[in-house]
């Protein structure tokens, strides 16, 4: 199966996941990968540039209707909600909050599921609510792999352990080993 996509959901504990798996991802790592971190409306995007600095692909904000291509880590800008659309680019919007979130994990899950059903890898790693767990419900019936952070290595355990109890997940591993199949489904 070569995949297309991969999206990731990440709330508490986040930034330290993000440069842990992103400093092992390789250069030449070739599947987009789309996330949304539950962080506050003002943030100045400083965390960015701190994750730029431990990883060897391109991490940006994502922009209203850019193209989604290889060699990025795309995140999603503060207080918007961010869609992928069909023909694979991005919509921003301020729509209501989905589990207290904007941006909300389920809303991009659910909308990366219609466009790249089958061909998408949905990650849920650690957070403390249950956003993701519907989000990740849609990319398991299209078919798609999902994978969660082992609740037992999340700093927060909830988020993760809130999709295992709804999703029969594809894997369930640490964050060392979410990298390592990843590069292995990548080749």
């Amino acid at each position: 199966m070569q995949y297309e996509a991969i999206v990731i959901g990440v709330s508490a504990g986040g930034m330290n996941a993000m440069k842990i798996m992103f400093s092992l991802l390789p250069a030449d790592f070739s599947i987009p990968i789309i996330i949304v971190q539950h962080i506050g409306a003002r943030s100045d995007g400083e965390w960015i540039k701190l994750l730029n600095e431990k990883c060897k692909l391109t991490v940006k904000e994502a922009d209203e209707k850019e193209k989604i291509t290889a060699g990025n880590i795309y995140i999603s800008p503060p207080n918007y909600h961010l869609l992928v659309e069909k023909d694979h680019t991005f919509s921003l919007t301020i729509d209501e909050r989905v589990c207290y979130a904007r941006p909300s994990i389920d809303v991009l899950f659910e909308t990366a599921a219609e466009a790249y059903k089958s061909k998408l890898i949905g990650i849920v790693l650690t957070g403390s609510n249950s956003d993701g767990t519907n989000g990740m419900k849609r990319i398991h019936d299209y078919g798609g792999l999902t994978i969660i952070q082992d609740p037992a290595t999340a700093e927060a355990a909830f988020m993760p352990a809130s999709v295992q109890s709804v999703v029969k997940v594809d894997y369930v591993l640490p964050l060392e080993g979410i990298v390592e199949k990843l590069i292995q489904l990548a080749n």
